[in-house]
């Protein structure tokens, strides 16, 4: 029995509280998107990084197969069910559970682009540094289990003030080194993000993306997180190594958070070459149940149109 509820665009206009849908009707997007070069448009779809529902999902009024359930009404191609709220996390839930949530995701019509993980490798204790390494591993594996093709990790938090970055720097890359390797043996990319942490610019990405030598390695493209300067030109910079995105609603120009300029960012993606699925990323107060569908048919617009 196919799980997908019908008339998504009378449910998208209905939780959106009444708001026009920014893409107008559908003969109009048709007519739009056939002027576009289908060869500058690229095989580029919309995915939910489920972080968006962190609220609802912590305090256990949905759970990830409601959160399914409602992106593919919405119209998403695929999710991105973080980590963090799968049952017993950090540690791996049963396959059992895996291999439900999978079967869920495909009877909806959605592919799972990618999923998440909460690590630190700046920590100095090697000890603690190979538990993370260890944490990693685990959710690789279980990346693999879902079919995942990438885990998005973390750098570390800012280095602490007895630490010199470079030191921090080298027994990081050693942490992603390895893990990268493991990632390799089980078919999953492992995707650095830069969370405005001990990543704080297009550069400190860069360092790092550039001395792992691997194709399993790449970024996973945060373009809320540079926080100093002008974003835009950072995130140009970033986006060729880019195997996943965290598109949000806003982003910080020269430290001010300001609307993100979609067509500014589908220009970067196009422009990078880019081919993949671009998940987005609702933050802030607000029901995500109103907001991600908002946000949704935005990026539909600005991609449509790019």
């Amino acid at each position: 029995m196919n799980e997908r509820r019908p008339d998504r665009r009378a449910f998208v206009k209905s939780v959106a509280l009444g708001m026009p849908l920014l893409g107008g009707s559908p003969a109009a997007d048709t007519q739009r998107a056939s002027r576009i070069d289908p060869a500058r448009r690229g095989p580029l779809k919309i995915s939910c990084n489920l972080y968006s529902f962190n609220e609802p999902l912590t305090r256990k009024s949905m759970t990830l197969d409601d959160v399914l359930a409602f992106c593919s009404d919405v119209g998403f191609d695929a999710v991105d069910p973080t980590g963090y709220y799968f049952p017993g996390y950090p540690a791996a839930p049963p396959d059992s559970y895996i291999y439900a949530l999978k079967r869920k995701a495909f009877r909806l019509g959605l592919d799972i682009s990618g999923t998440g993980v909460r690590n630190d490798f700046s920590l100095a204790d090697p000890i603690h540094r190979k538990e993370e390494i260890d944490l990693v591993k685990t959710w690789i594996d279980v990346a693999a289990k879902l079919d995942a093709p990438i885990l998005r990790i973390f750098s570390g938090l800012r280095v602490q003030p007895e630490l010199m970055r470079e030191e921090v720097t080298e027994y990081m890359l050693e942490a992603i080194d390895e893990c990268v390797a493991y990632g390799a043996k089980r078919g999953v990319m492992l995707g650095l993000q830069n969370h405005a942490d001990f990543i704080e610019t297009a550069d400190h990405m860069l360092e790092l993306l550039n001395r792992i030598n691997s194709d399993w390695f790449a970024a996973n493209l945060d373009i809320g997180s540079f926080r100093t300067g002008d974003p835009y030109a950072q995130i140009a910079q970033v986006a060729p190594q880019a195997a996943t995105w965290q598109i949000k609603e806003k982003l910080f120009v020269n430290g001010k958070e300001t609307e993100t300029d979609l067509g500014k960012i589908m220009q970067i993606v196009r422009q990078s070459g880019y081919r993949g699925y671009l998940p987005i990323e609702t933050l802030g107060k607000g029901d995500p149940r109103q907001k991600v569908p908002v946000f949704y048919e935005k990026v539909r617009t600005a991609l449509l149109a790019s």
